[in-house]
């Protein structure tokens, strides 16, 4: 079993690595570069049998083949692979894989092949190589017609467009009547600097928080749609605030009136800039249709994947069980690595099924 892994391991971390084959002599050179392009019969990367099969190394009775690397060589970005080209680089390479093979047998002596650990990196590996095929079967966005992207824009076309938005700015005091007084002042503001110092003397915000940022920012509360409009919704705006927003009728200037919020407070809303509503035509969002048409395809498989599998391997799981089940301590004995505590590593999520939720083990 950990022979098997340590194989697959192999091909994983080197094809992300870029593994490209070490040659020995000119000979062996020439049979990668071949393999590399000229695919024929059948045989591994375009080798023959007896060039698949010439050992480029070996540790202990393993053998680390020409036919390994040249099938990996296949698999390889085709700009990566191009820094591979010379036997110095590919001989480090090699070094490499000759230490993963004297780890692997040193694991495996060690019994560390039936580590659960190692037994779950394997089945996460597998899922990993079924879900790649059952991937591969969805069109890619460069796949799908003009017509049906087309026909997906018309029907959704409400999600591309763009409300109206306004940037607004606010200044937030305790008091009505102090509110109604700076309102004056406030009127008499016409700069975006002015406005700024206005806000860092009187608003209640910065009264015990210092302020760092450049001052015609200060209270600065970011973009806000208008009342019902949920796709421009703002938390950290007030109802009644975000209303007045839309009762101003110039940049630079604020409402006529202090607004009170339902908490207590009072402000002066100034109008900083406005994001005219726009629809975003079928060339604008073209792309992004296509590749949502796309995860959709590949959500659709791994959904049909889950549904023959379960047909295949009947899932039943004791919810009783599950719930008087009581999650035991950590003990960092135990752990691989440091205490998740003291190193501020967060514990590994549990790998997904096919649809993308977590996995029901059955009892």
């Amino acid at each position: 079993m950990f022979r098997f892994l340590a194989h697959t391991h192999r091909l994983v971390c080197f094809a992300a690595a870029i593994l490209v084959v070490l040659s020995i002599d000119a000979c062996k050179e020439e049979a990668l570069e071949s393999g590399s392009s000229n695919a024929e019969g059948g045989h591994v990367a375009g080798l023959s049998p007896k060039q698949a099969s010439l050992v480029l190394a070996r540790v202990g009775d393993t053998s680390i083949t020409l036919g390994e690397f040249a099938a990996t060589l296949e698999r390889m970005d085709q700009f990566d692979r191009l820094r591979y080209k010379t036997p110095e680089r590919r001989r480090e390479l090699l070094k490499e894989m000759i230490t993963v093979e004297l780890l692997a047998r040193e694991a495996e002596r060690r019994g560390l092949d039936k580590d659960p650990r190692t037994q779950e990196g394997l089945r996460q590996i597998l899922r990993d190589a079924i879900l790649r095929d059952a991937r591969a079967r969805a069109r890619a966005p460069v796949d799908f017609s003009a017509s049906e992207v087309r026909a997906y824009y018309e029907a959704h076309k409400e999600q591309y467009r763009e409300p109206e938005r306004r940037r607004i700015s606010h200044v937030v005091v305790k008091d009505k009547a102090q509110a109604e007084r700076l309102l004056k002042e406030a009127k008499k503001i016409s700069t975006p600097t002015e406005w700024g110092e206005f806000v860092l003397k009187n608003s209640v915000e910065y009264a015990d928080a210092p302020f760092e940022g450049p001052k015609e920012t200060a209270g600065d509360l970011g973009l806000v749609g208008a009342p019902g409009e949920k796709r421009a919704d703002n938390p950290r705006v007030e109802p009644e605030v975000r209303q007045a927003a839309f009762q101003i009728q110039k940049v630079g200037t604020i409402v006529d009136r202090v607004v009170a919020d339902s908490k207590g407070g009072f402000h002066l809303v100034r109008l900083v800039a406005v994001n005219r509503a726009h629809a975003r035509t079928f060339s604008e969002a073209e792309r992004t249709i296509r590749i949502i048409m796309s995860q959709r395809e590949i959500a659709a498989q791994e959904k049909q994947l889950e549904a023959e599998l379960r047909e295949k391997f009947p899932v039943t799981i004791d919810d009783a069980a599950l719930a008087a089940t009581e999650m035991p301590k950590p003990n960092a004995k135990h752990l691989p690595g440091l205490d998740a505590s003291s190193s501020g590593h967060k514990p590994p999520r549990p790998p997904k099924s096919p649809s993308g939720h977590g996995q029901n083990h059955a009892h």
